[in-house]
């Protein structure tokens, strides 16, 4: 296959997978201020599509360590082709889509990075994948990130509710907390564009070095940046409703002053990684942060259930991707051919379970249950949703009268 027209290919196939990002990630920042009611579905959306762009403008180091760190290529290492980066991106697509059907917050960032060592190991040999940034920036931020923001989240919590313990007993005293939750989520949806949108750019940038149209140790030339950075923000205001729900109402009931303290917590972790370069998952991040706000109420419960479902599909993701990935590698190193296939077979993959899911379709109307409206009491709520039925007293029965 002609180098250009496979360049095109992959770099059209990478803003797909950066518009799934988006719609896979958008509950990371705003399924807490949903489930709250401190925003509207739709215009919490649209908002985090707009900082998501305004987000990938801010930097560029995880890009870096995309392009240059995880896959070698150039001098001192195997040139990477830009076929096996296609086979790498088919196989993080299919796991985001599966994930997606299921409502599991699993990792775009590590399909990503499982795709992309699946198809460079089959491809390219297993010395392609330096296996030692893998663990730096990938396997190590994987593991503290999210038991970090948990921690924060739980403190946090804990924080809230002793600043404010004058207000126990009045069931709406912490509804305050829904305005600094527009701050909070907010911050998180900028925090998302500077680490998850990067990892795009990251990709399209090392299709560019491996294909000799760019200069090897390069970042990414600004079409790269604007590209990627409106795919994202596409992606995460078409919606994400499935994860939406599952963050927002699966794990704990989200009560204003812990979507708060979630979503600081979730926002400050990703900042620091997306500065020192660690190509973390947010949506492992915003997961600790909703399980250690739910741990940090009291009378507040986790449901483990639910969070060890999550659990096994972040174990999963890297490996499952990486198998994608791999075979779709071998198909497409067969040649244009190869290539066709793989493109068609992720096609319908796609298109299936686009169909499956319009069967059992989640939108803003259901995604998580109605929340009582500002300035009624939860128990005033309450009252409506159980209805206490009149019990009629006993009829008494006549005494017969005795006979004179």
């Amino acid at each position: 296959m002609d180098v250009p027209l496979i360049v095109v290919l992959v770099i059209l196939l990478a803003l797909f997978f950066d518009f799934t990002n988006g719609f896979h990630d958008t509950a990371n920042a705003m399924a807490t201020p949903i489930a709250t009611g401190a925003m509207r579905p739709k215009v919490a959306v649209a908002l985090a599509a707009v900082l998501n762009l305004i987000g990938a403008f801010l930097s560029t180091e995880v890009a870096k360590t995309i392009s240059g760190g995880i896959i070698r290529e150039g001098d001192g290492g195997v040139q990477i082709t830009p076929v096996l980066i296609f086979a790498g991106l088919v196989g993080a697509i299919v796991w985001n889509m599966v994930t997606w059907l299921f409502g599991l917050p699993s990792s775009s960032s590590h399909a990503l990075f499982g795709g992309l060592i699946g198809a460079a190991i089959v491809g390219a040999g297993i010395q392609s994948v330096d296996f030692l940034v893998v663990l730096d920036k990938v396997i190590l931020p994987a593991v503290i990130a999210p038991f970090t923001a948990g921690v924060v989240a739980w403190s946090a919590t804990k924080l809230a509710y002793w600043v404010t313990r004058r207000y126990d007993g009045r069931p709406d005293g912490r509804g305050g907390f829904r305005y600094g939750q527009i701050f909070s989520s907010s911050l998180v949806a900028l925090a998302h564009g500077t680490n998850d949108a990067q990892k795009t750019m990251g990709v399209i940038t090392l299709t560019l070095i491996s294909a000799g149209l760019q200069p090897t140790g390069s970042g990414p030339e600004i079409w790269v940046v604007v590209a990627c950075a409106l795919a994202i923000a596409a992606g995460t205001y078409s919606g994400g409703w499935r994860i939406i729900r599952t963050l927002g109402r699966g794990l704990t009931e989200v009560k204003p002053a812990q979507g708060f303290a979630a979503e600081t917590s979730t926002a400050a972790t990703i900042l620091a990684s997306s500065h020192l370069g660690f190509a973390l998952s947010t949506t492992q991040v915003a997961s600790g942060s909703v399980i250690g706000s739910g741990l940090g109420r009291r009378g507040s419960s986790v449901r483990w259930g639910t969070a060890g479902r999550i659990a096994v599909g972040w174990l999963l993701t890297l490996p499952s991707a990486a198998i994608v990935g791999a075979l779709a590698g071998i198909l497409a190193d067969v040649g244009p051919v190869g290539v066709a296939i793989d493109l068609i077979v992720g096609a319908a993959v796609v298109v299936y379970i686009f169909w499956r899911a319009s069967r059992n379709r989640v939108s803003s109307e259901n995604a998580v249950k109605p929340v009582p409206l500002q300035g009624k009491s939860e128990v005033a709520a309450s009252a409506k949703a159980v209805k206490i039925k009149k019990v009629k007293p006993l009829k008494r029965p006549r005494q017969r009268k005795e006979s004179a």
